[in-house]
Parts: structure tokens; sequence; C-alpha cells
């Protein structure tokens, strides 16, 4: 089974011109289907930070009637009747894929943040996603990232995937090293400042059970301009590991 994981923080949809438009982020995500696929996608900063919370990507150009609009449905616990996501993660999953369940991962934090797990199948095989929006301090990031962890432990040696931006400006050292030596922290490429990226604060975590075929960020002109980070992106294979 070979499937492409991408992550992107949309920044609320608000683009470097200032213009909010979630209809040119589902866009840049089709581009990023048209050329590697995207099976898998974590989003984070999808659901406005106070207030109602409301999503800043309307429910409508995700639902089953817009499939031209959206391959992909919408999975994350729904905690405000406006909300998409939780705490502004939300996983995009292409509708091929069974969604056996989902639920919150609870993060210990001062600052808004928060983090997703979905079950998913495909072909016969049963996985594990996480989505993640991490701290911006470092002793904090290593906490959440210790939760992730003991999270996808729960079901012992299941093939996971975890992804999102972590905030770790370190390209190999600072909180990465909370990830477990048997966790595998791929480092796609630099992400941010989408303009002139210089760090790679976008990452994707994967178990022994993938193999990676490929990898990368997603620097079109229209990304370059649709978020203050750029899209990430692996394409992954399950081995027998």
């Amino acid at each position: 089974m070979r499937l492409t994981f991408a992550s992107y923080n949309i920044h609320k949809a608000v683009g470097l011109d200032r213009r909010r438009d979630p209809e040119r982020i589902l866009e840049i995500l089709r581009e990023i289907d048209r050329e590697h696929g995207a099976d898998v996608i974590a989003l984070q900063e999808v659901d406005m930070r106070f207030g109602t919370r409301e999503s800043v990507i309307p429910r409508r150009l995700l639902d089953e009637a817009s499939h031209a609009h959206s391959p992909w449905r919408a999975v994350a616990p729904r905690t405000r009747p406006g909300s998409l996501g939780w705490h502004g993660n939300v996983l995009l999953v292409r509708r091929e894929i069974e969604v056996i369940g989902f639920e919150a991962i609870d993060l210990p934090t001062v600052e808004p943040r928060g983090a997703i797990c979905a079950d998913l199948a495909h072909n016969g095989h049963r996985f594990q996603v996480a989505a993640m929006h991490l701290d911006l301090s470092g002793l904090r990031r290593r906490h959440q990232i210790g939760a992730v962890c003991a999270h996808l432990e729960r079901n012992g040696s299941r093939p996971s995937v975890a992804m999102g931006d972590l905030n770790e400006w370190s390209p190999r050292r600072g909180a990465l090293g909370a990830f477990g030596g048997n966790l595998t922290v791929l480092a796609p490429g630099h992400s941010f400042p989408a303009r002139q990226p210089i760090a790679q604060l976008d990452r994707i975590v994967t178990t022994p059970h993938w193999r990676v075929e490929a990898l990368g960020v997603h620097a079109t002109a229209l990304a370059r301009i649709g978020s203050d980070h750029l899209p990430v992106w692996a394409k992954l294979t399950l081995t027998n590991a």
C-alpha cells in the first residue's frame, strides 16, 4: 500500500496578500494531489482562535455534494458548531479510505494547542495518523511530543504517521529528541516563511512500517502566497516491518 501524506499550516487561510481565501487553500491542495497524490492531509490553523472558533474553510466545500471541489472529507472531533477541527487541527482523508474512529489528544499546554488521531483502513491495512500543532516553548513541545507518542503507543505496533507544524527551529535536535528511537522524523525541506523559507518547522514522523519513496515541499507560485507556511508531503509505502 502506497499513500501520500501531506501537512499544511494554512494560517487561517490568510495569504501573504492579506486576503482570506479558503478556495485558494483547496486549490493548493489540489495542486499537491495532481503532482504527488494527497491521500491524508493534516491541516493546522483551520479554525479561528478566539470567540466561536469558526472554521475558515466552509464545510460546504468539503461536503459530499461538493465532491468536485474536494476528494477528501474532514476528520476531527467537533467541539463547537462552527468549528471544523480541534484547536485548529483537522485531517482531510481521501473518501476511499475508511475512517474507523478518531479522537482528540490531550496536550500539556498553556496556550491553546491540540492534536488529533484517526484510526484508518485502506486495502485491508489498518494504520493511524496523528495531526498536531505544537507550542512555541521548547520545553512544552517536548512534553507535547511525549503525549502524542504515548497516544500512538496505546495501539502497540500499528503502523503510524504523525505530522504537523512542530514549531522546532533546530534541524535535528531540540524537541525532536523527544520522539522515540523507533520513530523516524522526516524533514521534507524548508517550509517557513513561505516567501523565502529558511526553517523546517513542518515535519512528518513515521514508524518503521513505512518506506519513504519521495518527499518534498510544495513551493508553487500559488503556495508561496497562500499562507505563511508551505505544504510538505511524503510518499510512503507500507512494508512488513
